[in-house]
This record gives structure tokens, C-alpha cells and sequence, in this order.
């Protein structure tokens, strides 16, 4: 049976993790090269066969669960390390297996210059990456998800000071694994209140019971469901926890298309979605969830139009759309925010491994200012960026569209125009600073060093398959969501991912599962008015960008002096980074200071240890004296004891 070989999919790449770990400078690049992408590409067959597997059973049939063996157990409390697999793990293990693999192979050329030892390296720690993200979205309770959880936080601090000689690298993982430390503390806390409410923290357990348990809005549901979101928050780099994500560019681009793409910062929306029955039970949090979501995707969107470092741009990129997968969730659309997590994943995996092939022609070069004219010497990379630059753009018929549209719609329907309008300004800021991005790195003159063009290429095959590989998954792969109104003109073809995931989300979201079942309902014309708008929008966004950049390239800089305070902020990224400085890294660095100094150097060291010692050594002098070898004084001692005793039995 299928389900018992679930396990093979996260076994795959820790084998990968002790072969390359432990062997990789033995057996060579070659090795490595084979082992490390090939692992997870074996873990990609097993995840699709089980993906056929639960296709061919009835919806209602579609689970299987494996319980390798029990983990913890006290009392009556027991936590297996067990696996499920239904249908949103198995589209994400998809996802992290089909993408992380296309990165895995794509990284064999990335780092290619990189020395015997570093190469194994890297490699082990991606294939632990990949690992850590298996067990987090196949974990059948919230435990063993919270290993995972850890586990792509330390790859994640692994991997983007991956160059950790460079003091920037090495202080970027850090950021990165010590804000993540906040979000995580509040996940513990979720988790706690949990137990203490269910009495376990399987999913089996909780989620079918959450209706029971829990009071609809009350204190519980409510403390339960923003812990959790906090864990979310900082691993999903939101609102106020986001500013790890925009340093972990340190790393190298593969490890940023995997970190921001395939695995770690979609975490935190897989496990709302999971935990979708929970959230149910308390609205506010939802509410909560989706105003962070839209204000996290405009405040990015507003800081990567003024950004130079190519990475950079699409950092805030990532963090506007993960805004977008939360307002999603947040709504209860939670299938549409997995779908969005599915889109996203093929063309912010694309962008930065398009940006990484820029990067390999121009020598390290990562500011958009010293590019351009690198159409004709980077054709493939060229036209997959242009694809996956107009699927996030949300141009149809491409991914971004379809994902992004549905998110659109389901906020409206749920009534929340404020949030529809803020999901839709941001929609019109993507199309403008990522065709900015765009042009300014492919269109115009070059503006690089003689040198550099002398050696403009296009990048080896080992990147460029990937690339169309990713470019083809961001042209199609938003058909498998083919919203209502488009799927009834063109003669009731069904929106395919919302029918897969109904039987997750059935109990959340009735009237999505309707939908997706194919039943026929009334589209009403504000749909079309709606779908309108947001291609209208990300139209005006490309042609303000061509317009601005490309045939008026003065004009910016004319807007920023204009502007000058404007743009000083933005370029600043509003100085959240210097208020969190100021506010928490310098206090936090006084106070450890002083614990150094005064209470661990003059307290503990000083008066505990050192004093300590100083009677020690005052006492050994005394007892030396005694102690000379001199037998008279030994006599001496002997014949004064004698009298002494002598005197008290006589006279006391």
C-alpha cells in the first residue's frame, strides 16, 4: 500500500544530508552534484505517486496517514512522529519537492566555483532544508510540526551566512534566526493552550473538535488562534516581524529562491490553513490575520519601487505576496491562498533564479543601476523572466492571475471593500516596480564596466532548464484555478484546485467547496467588474513603468528630488530597521553588557568564583604551615596536643 511507504519522501533528502555531510569531500562535486538533486528528485517521484494515489479515491477517502513510531510518551499525553497526507500536504509536498528539486539542480551550476568542501556543504545543508520543510507539512500533529517549524529556521540561519566569513553573511543568518526565536516563542505558547484545552495536539484530535471545545469568539479560541499567528508572523515575515527577510539575501540566489519560494516563508500559511478549524472559532483573529495580510502586501509594495540591489526587490516582493496569501486565509479563502502559495512558488522561484543568472553574467553584480541591455546576451533568462515578470504582475493567462484574481474576489464577497482596495492598489504596485525591475536590467543601454560585457553569457545548462521549466509552470500552472466566471464562459470547466482541497476545507468554506463541485450558481456581474479592475491596474502599473523607465528614463530622478522626503523614506525602508535598533538591539546590548561586566566579571567571576578562591588560598597558607616536613615542629605540635588534653581533664 501507498501509505506505507510515506515515509520514503522526508528519508530521501536526510540520506542526501548524511551522505553529503559525511562523504561529500570524498566522493567529490560529481558526487554531490548527483546526490544532493537527486534525492529530492526521488522524493518528488514518491510525493507524485502518492499524489496519484489519493487522485484515483473518492474525495472523502483521500487520506493516508503513516505512524513510524511513538515520540513522547507521559502519562496520558502521547506525540508520534507520524505522517499524513492528504490533500493540501500532498500539494505542498509537491511543491516543495518539485521546485526544491529544479533549485537543487539549478544550484549544481550557481555553485560551481565554490571549492570541494563548500560545495558539500552547501548541498547538505539544502538537502536538510528540503527535509525540515517535508516533516513540517506532513506532520499529522502540531509537535512534530513544530520540529520541522525549528528545523528550516536553523537551515534558513545555515544558509543565509552560508559565506559566514563575510561579518554582513554571518550577522544576516542571525537576524534571521533570532527574530524568527520571537514568532516561535508565541507558536509555544499556541501549542500549550492547546494541549491544555484538547488534552493532545494531534490534528485528529483537535481540529474535528475545535467546534466543541471551543467557544465560538471566545477568550480561548481567540488566544489559541494569535499565538499561533505570531509563529506565523515571523516566519512568514510579516508585519512587524518581516525585516529578517529582506538581509537573508546574504545568502546565495538558489537558497533565496528556496527560502522565499518553495519552503520556509510559506510555513506559516499552510499552517493557518491547516489549522483552518481553529481560526473558524475565532473571527477577530481572523480579521487580525487578513488586516496584517493587506497592510504587509502594500507597505512592501511600496518600499521595493525605490530599490536597487536586484535581490532586494524581490525580497519585499515575497513579503507583499505572502500579504496576500494571508489576507487569503484570513477571509477563510483558504483555498485561495494555497493556491496563491502554488503560483507564487513558480514565479518567485523563477525571478530569483532569473535574478541569479544575472547575477552569474555580470561577475556578482547586483545593482540594477550598473545593468541593462542584457536581452540579446541572456536570451533564455530573458524571456522566463518575462514570463514569470507578468504572471506576478497578474496578467492573464498566466499563474499570478488566476491566484491573485481569486484572492481578490473572495475578500469583495466576503465584504471587506477597504481590504479589496488595498489588495488591489498593491496589485497595480507589483506590475510597476517589478517591470522596473524588468526593464532596467534587460532593456536600455548597458550600463556595466567594459570588462563585463566583454563576458556577458548566457548561464550553463544546469540553470537554464530550470528557468524554462519554471517559466512553462508560470505560464500554465494557474489553470488548474479557473475561476467560476471564466471556467462557465468557456463551457463549465471547473476550478481544479478548489475541488482537490475541498474535502480539507469543506467544513470552512461551504460555498468554495460548492464552486469547486462544479454546482451551478449565478456569476454576478460584479465578478467580471472586479476581474476587470485588477487586469486594469496591473496594465497601468506596466505602461507607467515603460513610460518612466524606458522612454522618459529622467523622470524618476526628477520625482525624487520633487519628492525628496517621500523618497528618502522609502529608500530607508520607513527606518524600521533603525527603530528597531534604537528600541530593542542597543538596550538589549546594554543590558547584556552590563550582565557581562558587572554581574557575570565583578559578581559571579569577581566575588563568587574570586572570593571564593581567596578563602581557598588563605586557608591553604594556614594549613601549609602545619604542613612543613620539619619533624621537631611535628613533635612539637604532637607534645602541645598531649598537655591539652591533659589540662582539660585535670582542670575542666
Amino acid at each position: 500500500m501507498a501509505a506505507n511507504w510515506i515515509w520514503l519522501v522526508p528519508a530521501l533528502p536526510l540520506a542526501g544530508v548524511l551522505v553529503n555531510g559525511l562523504l561529500g569531500r570524498r566522493i567529490g562535486k560529481g558526487g554531490v552534484s548527483v546526490i544532493g538533486p537527486g534525492m529530492v528528485g526521488a522524493a518528488f517521484a514518491v510525493s507524485l505517486w502518492l499524489f496519484l494515489d489519493l487522485a484515483a479515491r473518492a474525495p472523502e477517502a483521500r487520506t493516508l496517514s503513516q505512524n513510524v513510531y511513538t515520540w513522547i510518551s507521559a502519562g496520558d499525553f502521547r506525540a508520534s512522529v507520524a505522517f499524513l497526507v492528504d490533500p493540501l500536504s500532498a500539494t505542498l509536498m509537491l511543491v516543495v519537492t518539485g521546485v526544491g528539486f529544479l533549485i537543487h539542480v539549478y544550484s549544481v551550476g550557481y555553485m560551481h566555483d565554490e571549492d570541494r568542501r563548500g560545495f558539500a556543504r552547501y548541498f547538505t545543508y539544502l538537502n536538510l532544508f528540503t527535509f525540515a520543510m517535508l516533516v513540517l507539512v506532513m506532520a499529522d500533529n502540531f509537535l512534530l510540526l513544530f520540529v520541522g517549524w525549528e528545523g528550516v529556521g536553523l537551515c534558513s540561519y545555515l544558509l543565509i551566512g552560508f559565506w559566514f566569513k563575510d561579518r554582513a553573511n554571518a550577522t544576516a543568518g542571525k537576524k534571521a534566526f533570532i527574530v524568527n526565536r520571537i514568532g516561535d516563542f508565541g507558536f509555544l505558547l499556541g501549542i500549550f493552550l492547546m494541549f491544555g484545552a484538547f488534552g493532545s495536539v494531534a490534528f485528529a484530535d483537535v481540529l474535528p473538535s475545535a467546534a466543541t471545545v471551543l467557544d465560538a469568539g471566545g477568550p480561548l479560541a481567540f488566544w489559541i488562534c494569535l499565538f499561533l499567528f505570531v509563529g506565523a508572523v515571523g516566519k512568514s515575515a510579516q508585519i512587524p516581524l518581516y525585516v529578517w527577510l529582506p538581509d537573508a539575501m546574504a545568502g546565495p540566489t538558489p537558497v533565496s529562491a528556496l527560502i522565499h519560494a518553495a519552503t520556509m516563508v510559506t510555513a506559516g500559511v499552510y499552517m493557518v490553513a491547516r489549522s483552518h478549524a481553529l481560526y473558524d472559532m475565532a473571527p477577530a483573529v481572523l480579521a487580525i490575520v487578513a488586516g496584517i495580510g493587506a497592510a504587509t502586501a502594500l507597505y512592501a509594495a511600496t518600499i521595493g519601487l525605490v530599490q536597487t540591489d536586484i535581490k532586494k526587490v524581490l525580497a519585499y516582493s515575497t513579503i507583499s505576496q505572502l500579504g496576500y496569501m494571508f489576507l487569503g486565509v484570513g477571509v477563510a479563502a483558504y483555498a485561495a491562498g494555497i493556491f496563491h502559495l502554488v503560483t507564487h512558488a513558480f514565479f518567485k522561484a523563477l525571478l530569483f533564479l532569473g535574478a541569479g543568472s544575472v547575477i552569474h553574467a555580470l561577475h556578482g553584480e547586483q545593482d540594477m543601476r550598473r545593468m541593462g541591455g542584457l536581452k540579446r546576451a541572456l536570451p533564455v533568462t530573458y524571456w522566463t523572466m518575462l514570463a514569470a515578470t507578468l504572471a506576478i504582475a497578474g496578467i492573464p493567462p498566466l499563474a499570478g492571475f488566476f491566484s491573485k484574481d481569486e484572492i481578490l474576489w473572495r475578500t469583495w464577497d466576503a465584504g471587506h471593500p477597504v481590504l479589496w482596495a488595498i489588495g488591489l492598489a498593491t496589485a497595480g504596485l507589483t506590475a510597476l516596480y517589478m517591470f522596473r525591475l524588468f526593464f532596467l536590467t534587460f532593456h536600455g543601454s548597458f550600463r556595466g564596466t567594459g570588462e563585463q560585457r566583454q563576458h556577458l553569457h548566457e548561464s550553463p545548462p544546469s540553470m537554464t532548464i530550470p528557468l524554462t521549466v519554471l517559466g512553462a509552470l508560470s505560464v500554465v500552472g494557474g489553470w488548474i484555478g479557473i475561476p467560476p466566471a471564466i471556467g462557465q464562459t468557456l463551457g463549465g470547466v471547473p476550478n481544479a484546485i478548489e475541488s482537490w482541497l475541498a474535502p480539507v476545507f469543506a467544513d470552512a468554506h461551504a460555498e468554495g467547496a460548492a464552486h469547486a463541485a462544479g454546482e451551478a450558481h449565478a456569476i454576478p456581474p460584479m465578478e467580471y467588474a472586479l476581474m476587470a479592475a485588477s487586469i486594469a491596474v496591473a496594465l497601468l502599473g506596466i505602461l507607467a513603468a515603460r513610460y518612466l523607465w524606458l522612454t522618459r528614463p529622467e523622470l524618476p530622478v526628477r520625482i525624487g528630488l520633487q519628492f525628496r522626503v517621500a523618497a528618502t523614506v522609502l529608500s530607508n525602508k520607513y527606518y524600521v530597521d533603525e527603530l528597531y535598533d534604537a528600541i530593542v538591539v542597543r538596550p538589549y546590548n546594554a543590558l547584556s553588557h552590563f550582565a557581562w561586566r558587572v554581574i557575570d566579571e565583578g559578581l559571579i567571576d569577581g566575588l563568587v568564583v574570586g572570593g571564593t578562591g581567596a578563602v581557598v588560598r588563605w586557608q591553604s597558607r594556614v594549613s601549609s604551615a602545619w604542613q612543613s616536613g620539619a619533624i621537631p615542629t611535628y613533635v612539637t605540635v604532637f607534645f602541645g596536643g598531649v598537655v591539652a588534653i591533659l589540662v582539660y581533664y585535670l582542670f575542666g
